[in-house]
C-alpha cells in the first residue's frame, strides 16, 4: 500500500504518495548519500519521477532553513510506487535533528493501516563505532555490515537482516547523524532497518569502495531496483580519528 505524506513546496502544501520502502539518505559532506542515490535505477519495465520537497522548521524557532532534499520514486509496469529513495539535504547540528524529526514525522504522522518500512544506510568511521571487548572480533571484522532493527519487523527489514551482522548490545554510537536517527525512530517507533557499513584507517580505498558497493547491491536487491557500479564515484575526505561532532552528546 502507498502512504501519502504531505510536503510543503515553495507556494503551498501538496500531497505525495510514497512507496511501502523508503531508502532515506542524507546528502552528506563525504559524498556517500548522494553516490548511493546516483547508483540506483529502475528495472526495464519500470520507471522513475522526482519530485523536491521542503518542510518548515519554523515551530522550532528557525525560520532562515527548511528540512529540504529530493525524493525519487521507482515505480511498478503500473505506475504503482514501490520504493522511494529520499536523500535529505544535510545540516550541522542542532539543525539536523528538527530536520530528521520533520522527516519522520510526516512519515509516521498519517493514518494508515500501513506505514512504510525506512531503510537507512550509513557509512561510519570505525572511530565512531565503540564496543566491549566480548564483541570486538565480531564486530570488527573488515567489510563487513551491520543492521541495527528498529520497531516492527516487516519483510524487508527481515530480508536485510539476514543478510547482514547483528550489531552488538554494547554498540556506542559517536556518529551525530546515525545517534540521532535511531534516537528518533525509537521515539516514534517507526519500521526501521539501519544499515552500516564501516571506514577505517585500516581500510583501504579499494575496501571502502568494495563495501560500498555491497551496501547498495543489498539495497538494491531487496528494494527490487537495479544498483549500477559504473555510477558509483567515491572521494571521501579523511578525518582524523579524534575528531569529534559537536552536539553528539544529546543523542547518547
Amino acid at each position: 500500500m502507498n502512504r501519502r505524506v504531505w510536503f510543503e513546496g515553495r507556494a503551498e502544501r501538496k500531497e505525495m504518495e510514497v512507496g511501502p520502502k523508503v531508502v532515506l539518505l542524507l546528502r552528506d559532506p563525504e559524498g556517500f548519500g548522494q553516490a548511493i542515490s546516483d547508483a540506483f535505477h529502475p528495472n526495464p519495465t519500470a520507471s522513475v519521477t522526482e519530485e523536491s520537497f521542503e518542510l518548515s522548521l519554523e515551530r522550532y524557532g528557525i525560520r532562515n532553513c527548511k528540512a529540504s532534499g529530493k525524493v525519487r520514486h521507482f515505480l511498478d509496469q503500473h505506475g504503482q510506487h514501490e520504493v522511494s529513495v529520499l536523500l535529505m539535504e544535510y545540516y550541522e547540528s542542532p539543525i539536523l535533528a528538527c530536520a530528521f524529526n520533520e522527516v519522520l514525522a510526516e512519515l509516521a504522522g498519517q493514518k494508515s493501516s500501513s506505514m512504510p518500512t525506512i531503510v537507512a544506510p550509513f557509512f561510519v568511521a570505525s572511530s565512531k563505532l565503540k564496543w566491549d571487548s566480548k564483541s570486538a572480533t565480531k564486530f570488527d571484522s573488515k567489510g563487513s555490515l551491520y543492521g541495527i532493527q528498529i520497531g516492527p519487523e516487516t519483510d524487508i527489514s527481515k530480508a536485510i537482516i539476514a543478510r547482514t551482522q547483528k550489531a552488538p548490545p554494547s554498540l556506542q554510537i559517536h556518529h551525530e547523524p546515525l545517534a540521532c536517527l535511531l534516537q528518533l525512530v525509537r521515539v516514534l517507533n517507526l519500521p526501521t532497518l539501519v544499515l552500516i557499513g564501516q571506514r577505517g584507517q585500516r581500510i583501504s580505498d579499494k575496501e571502502e569502495l568494495e563495501i560500498l558497493y555491497e551496501i547498495g547491491e543489498l539495497l538494491a536487491n531487496t528494494c527490487k531496483v537495479n544498483f549500477s557500479r559504473g555510477k558509483i564515484t567515491w572521494k571521501p575526505t579523511k578525518k582524523s580519528k579524534d575528531e569529534q561532532e559537536p552536539w553528539r552528546a544529546l543523542y547518547g
